[in-house]
């Protein structure tokens, strides 16, 4: 029987972010981006969440390389905590290597990993497989998609894309080389589905450096901009228009800072000399003649743009009159956060511009006219939605009908689902482990589903402590019992709540010890259970109760 090859997501299906998909024939693996996904806002203290890797873990040694798409964070945000757990030399290009490598630096990594630096049109053998780098635009330099290559035939992955047909900085993506190997004749594609719900084309890069124009020729105050630190080409649109007008550029927030050593020291980013000036003498120049370039765009916490708003920046504090510009829409979550910071700015009498001011933002991914150009060049006989919810990936499966992908040659897999492809069969077959894997502080993975289910029940409803006092020797009660309330009710305002609840506490101790009850175990069961019922029939509230016993 003939080797199949199996593709498996490992996130990036029905969910925004955690992109990994692995590919896997005749007993070698390749791994495609290793992406980080954003706490959902019910996952209290988590800071990351990553794929899980166990199947990775298990078949490490059939792992031939990891591939890199891009350098955004849902695709390569995971790999410090994956690297941890197994190695594979790591194929990408320079701006992407470049990220990758100050992650890996934070995380005292970089003596583990084999780094190897590609470029668009090189073919790397890994195993079975052959890889083939594609230039792709994106918002972000050196996005690259896939020729994937083996026995059973050729995978397109298209990784995030879009067709800028003026970009910044290099080439329009090589829809000539994706029309070749569609005559070739391809397998399987697996295409970037985050913008085709919108008709049309996304706007070229371009678009916004107009508005920019107009918004630095009108001010005569001080200029505030934020926008992702990975958008090399919008923060070199907005340099070089505030040199046009004469301003000097600060830069705050690490990300950002690290993003553009980057591209410069790759020479994707140029600054005319004496331009750019360190943010501690900001104070020292006209408010005319400054613009700040700051992180924050999705009103992350303790971001920069987030300790501006909130007084808390050492260097940056918002003026009457400060004119921020926002270059960058909310992702969907993100927004109560984004909102939250505008506020504050609009309180300390901030002048805020955001996109219905004009094209300040452009999406890095493809609308539906630009898919359905790379569907018509490639022309899959198989066709995989991937990079989106259910409802992009549903759309995307019309999209590809339209084009002429037969319905029952389309499959919409799942997180953790393999697809097993032949020359002439697609589909859907087994499981392997899968999910979400939680990252809080240094802790990766120990923070499960029962400690989030305890942080809501804790956020939620607050906690009880009731601690008494029992004898070693003959278990009578010697002090208690004590109430302390977190996150319940304060309780100085509700004494006779707390006294009522201590009578509740004492009656089910002693009807224990009536009953000759020793175990410690069933008394504070007896305890919580009767406290439980008491508080939810006398506030219809249900608080999480630690009974705590102490031996004297």
């Amino acid at each position: 029987m003939a080797e199949k090859l199996k593709i498996i997501p490992l996130g990036g299906l029905n969910e925004i972010g955690k992109n990994l998909t692995v590919y896997e024939y005749g007993g070698d693996i390749i791994v495609v981006d290793v992406g980080m996904g954003f706490p959902d806002v019910d996952m209290y203290g988590i800071d990351v969440v990553i794929p899980d890797v166990s199947y990775l873990i298990k078949h490490q040694d059939k792992i031939r390389g990891i591939f890199l798409t891009h350098g955004h964070e849902d695709h390569i945000g995971a790999l410090p905590y994956v690297l941890r757990s197994f190695n594979a030399p790591i194929y990408a290009t320079p701006m992407t290597l470049g990220l990758v490598k100050l992650k890996l630096e934070e995380h005292k990594l970089m003596d583990v990993a084999k780094l190897v630096t590609c470029e668009a049109g090189d073919i790397i053998q890994a195993g079975k497989f052959s890889v083939e780098f594609i230039h792709a635009n994106h918002s972000i330099a050196d996005a690259v998609s896939f020729a994937i290559k083996c026995p059973v035939g050729t995978v397109i992955h298209t990784g995030d894309f879009k067709i800028d047909p003026t970009p910044i900085k290099g080439k329009i993506m090589d829809l000539t080389r994706l029309g070749e190997l569609g005559k070739e004749g391809v397998l399987a594609m697996l295409a970037d589905s985050t913008n085709v719900e919108r008709p049309g084309h996304t706007r070229s890069e371009r678009a916004v450096g107009a508005s920019f124009d107009g918004l630095f020729k009108s001010c005569s105050e001080r200029i505030i901009v934020t926008t992702f630190a990975s958008n090399v080409d919008r923060i070199q649109q907005i340099i070089q228009v505030a040199a046009r007008y004469g301003r000097k550029v600060a830069i705050t927030g690490r990300s950002m800072e690290n993003s553009i050593r980057v591209a410069v020291e790759l020479g994707y980013t140029e600054i005319p000399e004496g331009v750019l000036v360190d943010i501690n003498h900001i104070k020292s120049l006209p408010k005319d003649k400054i613009c700040i370039i700051t992180t924050g765009s999705q009103g992350e916490a303790m971001s920069a743009l987030f300790r501006i708003a909130f007084s808390t920046h050492k260097q940056v504090e918002i003026q009457p009159g400060d004119r921020v510009i926002l270059s960058a829409s909310a992702i969907p979550g993100n927004e109560t956060a984004v909102n939250n910071i505008v506020n504050e700015l609009y309180r300390k009498n901030a002048e805020v511009v955001n996109e219905f001011a004009g094209p300040l933002h452009v999406s890095g991914h493809a609308c539906q006219d630009e898919l359905k150009i790379v569907h018509a060049l490639v022309r899959p006989k198989f066709f995989l939605p991937v990079h989106g919810e259910q409802r992009q990936l549903k759309t995307h499966a019309r999209v590809a009908a339209e084009m002429g992908t037969p319905e029952s040659n389309i499959l919409i897999g799942d997180v953790g689902r393999i697809i097993e492809l032949t020359p002439n069969s697609a589909q859907l077959a087994g499981t392997v482990p899968s999910g979400r894997v939680f990252v809080d502080g240094y802790g990766v993975g120990d923070v499960g589903s029962v400690v989030l289910r305890d942080r809501r029940h804790l956020a939620q409803d607050g906690m009880i402590v009731v601690v008494v006092s029992l004898s070693s020797e003959n278990g009578e009660l010697i002090s208690g019992p004590d109430i302390i309330t977190r996150g319940f009710v304060y309780v100085k305002e509700s004494e006779s709540l707390m006294e009522e609840l201590r009578d509740v506490a004492l009656e089910a101790l002693e009807d224990c010890q009536m009953r000759n009850i020793s175990d410690w175990a069933t008394i504070k069961s007896a305890m919580k259970g009767e406290m439980t019922r008491y508080l939810y029939k006398k506030t219809k509230r249900n608080p999480k109760i630690l009974p705590v016993i102490k031996e004297v």
